[in-house]
């Protein structure tokens, strides 16, 4: 049953950016979503009511995740086969389980996403490869709004790199993003000491962790879901070490940590900052650069930045490195990194 929509709004928004993502499935999904809204009245009203920015708040990606988790379980079985391909009724089976399950999606919907993508890693990666370059030490990582932790692993993880092999060759996590430019530099991948923080850490040993995670990788790139398991699992090896705290806090304390001679300091995040304030937004610039002024050659600091821009055109991978500050626009990126358009 096609129900038509009184306007399109948020979802049908977003549909188009998960096309032009390289997922015409999850688009679908949300347009149908869009359009048999009227039959899930508590979703269609923390919809139309969202206290923030419902696209900073990635709303309808909670949404999508919220539908995927379910046809996941199963008890749904029109869901399930829409999204095993055995059929083609968006409408039937998204407004059926809309209206049958009004309450969990919107009760779904007021968490925070858990995306961690792991193929992010490989762009980190590669910018951990010019700063090694530049100073020729090991790392020590810091990151923010680390979730399930898995990016902190990335020294765990195999990669191909325009060409360029990188990281643990034969790990059970290969990355290899579709690449265009020139190639990183070829320097190894050696971390000493990786740590993060967020306000909801999760457990990669918890079922629930791997489902919510799971629901929130797109049904029709299987690759990535793939990916995130071997993570997880590699994750139960070498647990994260990720600590419950906010950022701004937990960076200010971290950076006044005495740092060890002859290791490079990294502070990195990916698809972190929209969820912020500007307040504290600006708050950690401030406080990355303040300690950038004390850094010395035997304690460089490195900032890797994964993010949006400003008006969402683009996602930037930049490196600043102290002494010097200065910034570079290292690549533009795939917003899960998916591909590389490196720029140096």
């Amino acid at each position: 049953m096609v129900t038509c929509a009184p306007e399109r709004g948020e979802l049908w928004r977003h549909a188009k950016v998960a096309r032009a993502l390289g997922s015409p499935f999850v688009a679908a999904v949300l347009e149908a979503g869009e359009r048999q809204l009227a039959r899930a009245p508590r979703t269609a009203a923390l919809i139309r009511n969202w206290p923030g920015d419902t696209s900073q708040d990635a709303v309808a990606m909670r949404f999508n995740a919220a539908l995927h988790s379910l046809a996941r379980h199963g008890r749904l079985p029109a869901l399930s086969a829409l999204y095993a391909n055995r059929h083609e009724d968006f409408d039937g089976a998204i407004g059926g389980a809309m209206s049958e399950q009004d309450d969990v999606i919107a009760l779904s919907m007021r968490d925070a996403p858990q995306t961690n993508e792991v193929g992010r890693s490989a762009a980190i990666a590669a910018a951990l490869m010019v700063a090694r370059h530049q100073f020729g030490l090991p790392f020590e990582l810091l990151e923010i709004g680390s979730s399930c932790g898995l990016n902190l692993n990335l020294g765990h993880y195999e990669y191909e790199l325009g060409g360029v092999s990188a990281g643990v060759i034969g790990s059970s996590v290969q990355i290899a993003p579709t690449w265009s430019g020139g190639s990183p530099p070829r320097a190894p991948i050696e971390v000493v000491a990786a740590r993060g923080t967020d306000l909801n850490p999760l457990n990669a040993d918890d079922p629930r962790t791997r489902d919510r995670l799971l629901s929130y990788v797109w049904a029709d790139q299987p690759h990535r879901a793939r990916r995130l398991e071997s993570a997880l699992a590699l994750a139960l090896r070498h647990p994260p070490h990720i600590d419950h705290a906010d950022a701004v806090t937990w960076l200010s304390a971290r950076l006044k940590d005495v740092q060890a001679a002859g290791q490079c300091r990294v502070i990195f995040h990916s698809m972190v900052l929209q969820y912020l304030t500007e307040h504290n937004r600006h708050t950690i610039t401030s406080t990355i650069r303040q300690a950038g002024a004390r850094a010395t050659a035997g304690r460089p600091l490195a900032w890797i930045s994964f993010e949006w821009t400003a008006i969402r055109d683009e996602v930037q991978l930049c490196l600043t490195c102290w002494p010097g500050g200065q910034t570079c626009l290292l690549a533009t990126c795939h917003a899960y990194g998916e591909w590389i358009d490196w720029r140096m």
